[in-house]
């Protein structure tokens, strides 16, 4: 079997037929493959609904204490038994030529791991999609070249990835795909995203502030510190040094933080009002508005007490297999 597609879910019954529809035709066009549905233990009719596709192997993660991105992405790619694996999430619909497409880049391109295309944010109702939106217009998924990451999924080499051990480390909450680039880059492997549609995101339809308050109870936001604690003695670690922005704007507004804490016990109020106003004019002028400037005040600020939750929050072995039991038919 040369692809595989796997898709990683949580309580998406709105959108996962729409994956298992995308994957199936992008798979028709390559001659076939395996469909993965990872469910990290879905209370909704996610696994119902897929279970009407009897190509679809699903495994269902045993231990829903165990849930993060990471393990989403690891429960998928542990079944895998094919030479090329593209990660999908449960809210996308991938594009039925990009396999086609991506194929041919790795095997043109040997030096590289992996490919991702364009990805489209569908959902910018909500102002976290719409600053990645429009974040990823100027430097991110929707931008063609050599990258550090494949953000949002991408199509990856199953030789190049077992080499280094596991495709995602199930402690992380986020920037799982980061972390995995750079174990791959620091062997010698390339990530490379091509000008060719990927994938349609969907997104939380939640408030933004909602949606920051929701990453902070569930892990999500310890992320950047989780990255960290994965890298540290590892030969990785220079290039997350030098490569996370997480990492830059957490110690940024930490030291903010402890410069504000100075000058108020110095008394020396006009100056704090000028150092906690001086990240959000910065920030207002960056984005040419307001709302955007406070949002992203609030979400650097997130980012920083998430790095210290991460930091210290106790990790397992990455490599170990992950609990799951395979529920592909109905009533199983």
């Amino acid at each position: 079997m040369k692809v595989a597609v796997g898709i990683k879910a949580l309580n998406e019954e709105a959108h996962i037929a729409a994956a298992i529809e995308s994957a199936r035709a992008a798979l028709a066009r390559v001659g076939g493959g395996q469909i993965i549905l990872a469910d990290s233990g879905s209370s909704d009719a996610t696994v119902a609904i897929a279970q009407r596709y009897r190509e679809v192997r699903i495994v269902q993660l045993s231990d829903p204490a165990l849930r993060s991105c990471g393990t989403g992405a690891q429960l998928a790619f542990q079944s895998v038994e094919a030479d090329y694996f593209y990660l999908l999430d449960g809210d996308m619909v991938l594009d039925a030529d990009f396999l086609c497409e991506g194929i041919a880049f790795l095997e043109a391109h040997r030096d590289h791991a992996a490919v991702g295309g364009r990805v489209r944010e569908v959902n910018t109702a909500s102002i976290e999609f719409e600053l990645r939106a429009r974040n990823d217009r100027i430097k991110g998924s929707a931008v063609a070249g050599e990258v550090d990451r494949l953000d949002c999924g991408g199509l990856y080499r199953v030789a190049a990835v077992r080499a280094v051990g596991h495709f995602a480390d199930s402690n992380l909450h986020a920037f799982e795909e980061f972390e995995l680039g750079a174990r791959l880059r620091a062997v010698g492997w390339k990530l490379a995203r091509i000008d060719a549609p990927g994938v349609d995101h969907h997104g939380h339809a939640t408030g933004g502030y909602r949606l920051m308050l929701r990453r902070l109870r569930s892990g999500y936001a310890g992320g950047p510190g989780e990255v960290i604690r994965a890298a540290w003695g590892r030969p990785h670690f220079p290039l997350v040094l030098r490569d996370f922005a997480q990492l830059r704007y957490s110690i940024a507004v930490i030291g903010w933080w402890v410069t504000l804490a100075a000058l108020l016990v110095s008394g020396l109020w006009v100056a704090a009002v000028g150092i906690a106003l001086l990240p959000l004019g910065f920030l207002v002028w960056r984005r040419a508005s307001l709302r955007l400037g406070l949002y992203s005040l609030a979400t650097w600020n997130m980012i920083a007490l998430g790095f210290l939750q991460g930091l210290v929050r106790r990790r397992r072995a990455p490599d170990v297999p992950l609990p799951a039991r395979d529920i592909s038919r109905a009533g199983d």
